[in-house]
């Protein structure tokens, strides 16, 4: 963990902001939901994945059982919330505390994630959640799992995730094998699955210039470095990843750039680096500063993010102002969406570490760290209508001929065919929310296309028909 993330970490124990005159906001934020300790409090690090039930999931640091164990939650669109699994409900915490990354929701139709303290050596566990709700303790870390991001599981079923300075592979039954130890100053920070069938991360530090570097990631282990940032002006600390549509990367780096605020960076799959923005560039960092949550890319070809500070919607006794949420194209024209603690007490939220998802709705929705209407100011689920168009995704977003794909959506009970980029496919609707469909002969990598009663919903991202 970065020292500069530590430090804004620490420093929100004491996060208030005074209540200004509502600010205004280009687009519509409703809250969802509130986190009030029991159900969870203060999501720290990841983002929200829907899950194949329509519902949302994501991890609190602390709340459940006691102030610090932490929480696996779902929340429905309609702002239902409650907890998955509370961690520390087995003697001695052997089940884990202190989650971090969120989770992902593998083909199999379980949650996996990591927690960052507990388990049999206290230093952290990787987890499991089966859809009935059983909780399963996969692997207990013997040393210190400091987590960034949630897992990934690979093409050939794997789950793939770092822990500290090494990065894992670990099958669905908990047979885990290291595949990378870095040196201990030189943690990996977050995985991306591309189309080639390789991973893709960042890290902190290391590299030819002491910043961090860029690297390819085969399922055996082979790491190749591609681009060695090289200096702070690159952005430095920790840094997020996501593959868009084009083919290329975009990040977001904690801190450095021309303002020592952070920025937002697009990066090749050979190493051609781009710094698309530094935050800060506005007067008083309105523009945000420090981002921490993953980039998404929406169906209408931006990129969404978030930052816990800066802004212009409060003041608090941290660094400055309460965060934002953003869009800015490929290019690097930002644009801010929303300031948080815009409203009295900050009931709208405050400090979004979290990143954003597209629902398939259409929403984006995310978490605040802090704020929100319950008492204990714990944090807050939100989404932000920007008029996008409903859709549909896969899980998982590649397969091979035969396979069974699941495909997540909203309304989907009046279905009446599917395509995957063109050719028909043999499925079943399993719930308003969820088909099940067979990746048919012939197929080829595109987009997959459900028809419904009220008309034809497009897939967000290609779907992989792998050889």
């Amino acid at each position: 963990m970065t020292s500069s993330r530590f430090g804004n970490f620490l420093c929100t124990f004491t996060l208030f902001c005074v209540a200004t005159a509502v600010a205004s906001s280009a687009q519509t934020l409703t809250t969802v939901a509130n986190f009030n300790g029991t159900n969870g409090q203060n999501p720290y690090l990841g983002s929200l994945i829907q899950g194949t039930d329509g519902n949302f999931y994501g991890t609190t640091y602390y709340g459940g059982i006691k102030t610090y164990y932490g929480v696996v939650f779902k929340v429905s669109q309609g702002g239902t919330i409650s907890d998955v699994y509370r961690f520390c409900s087995v003697q001695s915490c052997l089940d884990g505390e202190t989650p971090g990354g969120g989770v992902m929701q593998a083909a199999n139709g379980h949650l996996y994630g990591t927690t960052t303290a507990g388990g049999a050596y206290s230093g952290g566990t990787v987890f499991e959640i089966t859809p009935s709700g059983q909780f399963n303790t996969l692997y207990s870390f013997p040393y210190r799992s400091d987590v960034f991001g949630a897992p990934v599981q690979g093409p050939n079923g794997n789950i793939y995730g770092i822990a500290s300075n090494t990065i894992f592979q670990i099958t669905p039954t908990g047979v885990l094998t290291t595949l990378v130890t870095f040196p201990n100053n030189v943690g990996a920070q977050e995985l991306v699955l591309s189309t080639d069938g390789k991973f893709y991360g960042t890290t902190g530090e290391g590299g030819l210039h002491g910043y961090g570097f860029f690297f390819s990631l085969t399922t055996a282990g082979k790491v190749t470095p591609l681009y060695s940032f090289n200096s702070a002006a690159d952005g430095s600390g920790f840094r997020t990843l996501m593959l868009a549509a084009n083919g290329n990367f975009y990040g977001t780096a904690e801190s450095g750039g021309a303002n020592s605020q952070g920025t937002v960076f697009e990066i090749t799959p050979t190493g051609q680096f781009t710094n698309l923005y530094n935050f800060c560039s506005q007067t008083n960092c309105a523009d945000g500063m420090a981002p921490t949550g993953t980039l998404i890319q929406a169906t209408d070809g931006n990129l969404y993010g978030t930052t816990p500070f800066g802004g212009t919607g409060g003041i608090d006794f941290c660094i400055s102002h309460c965060g934002t949420a953003f869009q800015i194209t490929t290019s690097g024209t930002l644009t801010t969406i929303y300031n948080f603690c815009s409203l009295a007490n900050c009931s709208d939220g405050e400090a979004p570490y979290y990143g954003l998802v597209q629902g398939t709705d259409g929403n984006l929705y995310g978490a605040t760290y802090g704020g929100g209407a319950s008492a204990s100011g714990g944090g807050t689920i939100y989404k932000i209508s920007m008029g996008l168009d409903p859709f549909v995704e896969t899980n998982p977003d590649f397969g091979k001929v035969g396979w069974t794909i699941s495909i997540l959506g909203t309304n989907l009970t009046g279905t009446t065919s599917v395509t995957f980029n063109g050719t028909p496919a043999t499925f079943g609707v399993i719930s308003p929310s969820l088909i099940k469909a067979q990746v048919p002969s012939g197929a080829t990598t595109g987009t997959i296309q459900v028809t419904t009663t009220t008309g034809t919903l497009n897939s967000n991202v290609a779907f992989q028909v792998l050889p």
